[in-house]
Order: structure tokens, then C-alpha cells, then sequence
């Protein structure tokens, strides 16, 4: 799977009703609620991370990158635009890339 197909799945969810889709219901509250839930899925991300197990790890992972994309949803935000930022981030070296943020 790609990360543009998963994004088609959350548009399909996302105009369901919230009563049977979860992806619909965590929308429904609002990007605020959504962007906190992507940061537990991230913290919980970290904590596999340090434990070390692989396979949890990838669990959580996989939930990073799901929520991420509903964030991205609830913002208006599209995978292509995150695509064309790394792109454009690839030109210069990631010193430079982070030198520049600064100013």
C-alpha cells in the first residue's frame, strides 16, 4: 500500500457517517482533536522505539502514519504537498536544509 492509496482510504472514511466510520468520528471532533490524537499515537511510537521489540514497534508505526494522514486530511493538506516539500528539501544538504529554517 502507498501512502496515496491510504490517503484515497481516509477520504472514503472521512465522508462516511461518524456513526460508522472511526476515521469520520475522529474528524468530526475537529483538527485539534485529531492532531492530539496523532501525538499519542506518536508517543506511543517512542515508547516501542525505546523498548526495542520490532513488531510493536511497527504496530505503532503504522498507526503514526494513518493518524498523520488524517491530520493532514482534517488541514486540507495532501500526501503530494509532504512529497513535494521533501523534494524540494532533497536540492540541499540537511545541514543547509536546517540552517536555512532558522532565518
Amino acid at each position: 500500500m502507498t501512502l496515496e492509496e491510504l490517503e484515497q482510504i481516509i477520504a472514503t472514511r472521512a465522508a462516511a457517517s461518524p456513526d460508522e466510520s472511526w476515521t469520520a468520528r475522529l474528524l468530526a471532533k475537529g483538527p485539534e482533536k485529531v492532531a492530539e490524537k496523532f501525538g499519542e499515537e506518536a508517543i506511543e511510537a517512542l515508547i516501542e522505539a525505546v523498548r526495542g521489540d520490532p513488531d510493536r514497534l511497527a504496530s505503532e508505526a503504522a498507526d503514526v502514519l494513518f493518524h498523520l494522514l488524517v491530520m493532514l486530511h482534517a488541514r486540507g493538506v495532501s500526501v503530494a504537498q509532504v512529497m513535494d516539500e521533501l523534494a524540494r528539501r532533497q536540492a540541499q544538504s540537511g545541514l543547509a536544509e536546517k540552517a536555512a529554517r532558522k532565518t
